[in-house]
């Protein structure tokens, strides 16, 4: 199966598990809410818990509640991050947003619920072959998900909108490595914390990868179209925010985005051909068009 295949495969295979435990929920305009804004996306991180997992010698039924979580906190992240508060974003995957389809209260609660559905998920015993890991599992996704990782994130981008001068190279890659890195770290880690191995090698790996994804991200911005992402673009050039392509230009950053390739390539040759879709995965992440 090539890369495109498996992508698809596990994207589905995650969204199907994480739709289903949702819709087993009361029915609620929180609830809609909820399938609407976890409809469509790549499903990259869902992708990785799997991935990695396969990695260690475990099926994809053995991950999916991972995958399904750290999808559902994805996207209790990306609810949040719409909000007039904070990006005010009114589109999101091509559709409306979910407090301009309903309204502020609905995508706070259903951002909320999403991210406890995450920690519901990773304690069903299905979640992983130990009580021990299990419970691994859901202490370092709090940690990746809250004020160590990605909501510290979020509070310097905000911060640095009313910041007194822009931040550096430095900063921003500190930043964005809670704002985008940590959930990218706990999905790689999670198979060989599901299996009980060092998850050395994949941390590594996917500190190359959440940075490349977001200096594409950063590029995005500035050559992308509404049509291809979803979103709306070139509101970070408009904010005079400071950013990858800002600070190195174009040309720059996607040497840069390169490097980080080949970095995130090299973290895997202790596992040989069978990483080849996590391989192929790094070079996906700088040449996508949404």
């Amino acid at each position: 199966m090539n890369f495109p295949e498996r992508l698809a495969q596990a994207s589905a295979a995650a969204g199907a598990h994480l739709r289903a435990a949702i819709l087993d929920l009361p029915e609620s305009a929180v609830r809609d809410a909820m399938v609407h804004t976890c409809a469509g996306g790549k499903g990259l991180r869902g992708f990785l818990v799997l991935e990695s997992a396969r990695l260690y010698g475990l099926s994809d039924a053995q991950a999916l509640d991972a995958a399904a979580a750290i999808e559902a906190v994805h996207a209790y992240s990306l609810v949040h991050d719409d909000l007039p508060c904070m990006d005010d974003d009114d589109l999101r995957r091509g559709q409306p947003t979910v407090h301009v389809q309903w309204d502020e209260a609905t995508a706070v609660l259903a951002g909320d619920a999403l991210q406890a559905l995450a920690f519901e998920l990773l304690a069903r015993p299905t979640a992983a072959p130990t009580d021990a890991a299990r419970l691994v599992m859901v202490a370092t996704l709090a940690q990746a998900a809250g004020a160590r990782g990605m909501v510290l994130g979020q509070a310097q981008d905000i911060a640095a909108e009313t910041a007194a001068a822009p931040l550096t190279l430095t900063q921003i890659t500190d930043l964005q490595a809670g704002k985008t890195g940590a959930l990218f770290g706990w999905a790689a880690c999670a198979g060989p914390r599901l299996a009980g191995a060092d998850p050395a090698p994949l941390a590594a790996y996917s500190a190359a990868l959440g940075l490349a994804f977001q200096i594409a991200d950063d590029i995005l911005d500035i050559e992308g179209s509404l049509e291809a992402t979803g979103k709306r673009v070139g509101k970070d050039a408009a904010a005079g925010k400071a950013t990858f392509v800002s600070l190195l230009g174009l040309d720059g950053a996607r040497a840069r985005a390169a490097e980080l390739v080949a970095e995130a390539e090299a973290a895997l040759e202790g596992h040989g051909e069978a990483a080849e879709s996590l391989r192929a995965l790094a070079r996906f992440v700088i040449a996508r068009e949404a």
